[in-house]
């Protein structure tokens, strides 16, 4: 039988301030590939390239990443800022409707940090451009040298930063084993007030949501802020969500 498959979405970008492209990050595709055993699939953060009904007549499972540019504010009635720019609002006009799509028809859906995002939006719910800014929150941001230059260490960019705990028996509980976890942080925007279906499972020691699920889906419907991508190969917490993930896209294919 072949495997099933997992779209990533993509994003857009700038090849030499010329070329325009759609890039996915390999550790997304590697996440998938080595933990759920799916074949990756990127596919058009673009309306114009990327048809919702068509892609989930092909997907098993839809991975919405991380990514440099945040959600457009508008779409949570709030101004946009220069200050909080990039923006891409070609994926938002793709990612909102799959993921009401991917809940309304059970379709296994992973949200990681802008994905996270994206599905609160989805829901009806609001983000900060700058998590940080509130009162008593920690610096989300990835570790900078400083220069202000980004830290050229990967293991020093992702490695796990605070605690977060989990709700007892909710559905991240039950996957993890346990309450309390530790993740990586690299992010400024973040949620504000929750999404009508929304539920947070996961709160940072100050305050942050950090783990959701869509309440009342059929399906696998849950979102991350941290990057559970970059390590499931070796990190227990990331690898545990992916096997479940994967185990839900498995089980989507069969009864497909």
């Amino acid at each position: 039988m072949a495997r099933p498959v997992i779209g990533i979405i993509g994003n857009a970008y700038s090849v030499e301030n010329r070329f325009s492209v759609q890039i996915a990050g390999q550790s997304n595709l590697k996440a998938v590939v080595d933990v759920t055993g799916a074949l990756p699939l990127i596919f058009a953060g673009d309306p114009q390239l990327t048809d919702i009904s068509d892609l989930l007549g092909v997907v098993d499972g839809v991975l919405l990443t991380g990514a440099r540019a945040n959600v457009h504010p508008s779409l949570f009635g709030t101004p946009p800022d220069p200050r909080h720019e990039p923006y891409d609002e070609a994926r938002d006009t793709v990612a909102l409707p799959l993921i009401e799509a991917c809940v309304a028809r059970a379709v296994p859906l992973f949200g990681i940090c802008r994905g996270f995002q994206e599905m609160n939006v989805a829901a009806g719910g609001s983000l900060h451009p700058e998590i940080r800014e509130l009162p008593g929150r920690m610096n989300h941001r990835m570790p900078r040298l400083e220069t202000g230059e980004i830290h050229p260490d990967p293991t020093v960019v992702f490695a796990d930063r605070h605690e977060v705990r989990l709700i007892p028996d909710g559905v991240f509980a039950r996957i993890l084993g346990r309450e309390t976890i530790r993740v990586n942080s690299l992010h400024g925007q973040g949620i504000l007030e929750l999404g009508e279906r929304i539920v947070a499972e996961g709160i940072a020691e100050d305050g942050t949501i950090e783990a959701i699920r869509f309440n009342g889906a059929e399906g696998f419907a849950l979102g991350v802020q941290w990057h559970a991508e970059y390590d499931p190969q070796d990190n227990p917490v990331n690898r545990a969500l992916f096997q479940a993930f994967g185990e839900a896209v498995k089980a989507y294919k069969l009864r497909r």
